[in-house]
């Protein structure tokens, strides 16, 4: 005689499972989706705040060896799923860039230490997981995102004059190296490079990203 498989013992059982960076069980954070039971077999998915949590295996074979050892339980099937949250402000007047969820922001004090290629290997890693992802160079004068995602089309503007990203591996991408002329050099200062900048976040039509990672420039500059 088997006992009665509920979901309220499937949502009991799964509180043991606990996420290690926020502290709390995946039930209390309501990643605990769609749970179906068929007599002795029981499915449900775990929805993570990003595909790329690097505990995902770990908390699912946490949360199928607790329903497992439910009496009846015959078969369990974890789905492991994501929906990346949108991040809040730093500051209450910061200005909301329209479809994109999170910022990344790659800087550093001086130039030529890598950060370009840490915006771009960041950029891939998480676009690797499934998210949205865009890459923002924000170094005016030596821009080399495109080189290094190997794009060199010019943008085009759709009817309401947004500029529209070029992709690359998967990865929207806006640079001043795409705009102008590959011996032509930027000589522009302070608030004619704040207006890039600030036409690269919102003027530019990024669509749906979960991430938008931005490649900044040389702390010591205009920019």
């Amino acid at each position: 005689m088997t006992s009665e498989i509920t979901e309220a013992a499937v949502l009991d059982a799964l509180t043991v499972v606990q996420d290690p960076d926020l502290h709390r069980n995946i039930v209390e954070l309501n990643f605990v989706k769609d749970v179906r039971i068929d007599a002795g077999a029981v499915s449900f998915k775990v929805e993570l705040t990003t595909p790329a949590c690097p505990v995902k295996e770990k908390l699912k074979a946490e949360a199928e060896a607790a329903v497992k050892a439910l009496p009846g339980v015959q078969q369990v099937h974890v789905e492991m799923t994501s929906n990346v949250t949108a991040g809040k402000a730093a500051l209450p007047d910061q200005q909301a860039i329209p479809g994109v969820k999170n910022v990344i922001g790659v800087g550093s004090g001086k130039g030529g230490v890598g950060k370009s290629t840490v915006s771009v290997n960041v950029a891939l890693g998480l676009a690797a997981t499934g998210a949205k992802v865009g890459l923002m160079d924000g170094d005016v004068y030596g821009p080399n995102i495109p080189m290094m995602l190997g794009i060199h089309d010019k943008p085009t503007a759709t009817d309401d004059e947004k500029i529209l990203p070029l992709e690359g591996y998967g990865i929207k991408a806006m640079s001043m190296g795409l705009l102008l002329d590959p011996d032509q050099a930027v000589v522009w200062r302070g608030p004619m490079l704040h207006g890039v900048v600030r036409q690269f976040l919102y003027e530019v039509q990024w669509g749906e990203l979960d991430y938008l990672v931005v490649d900044l420039p040389p702390g010591t500059g205009d920019v």
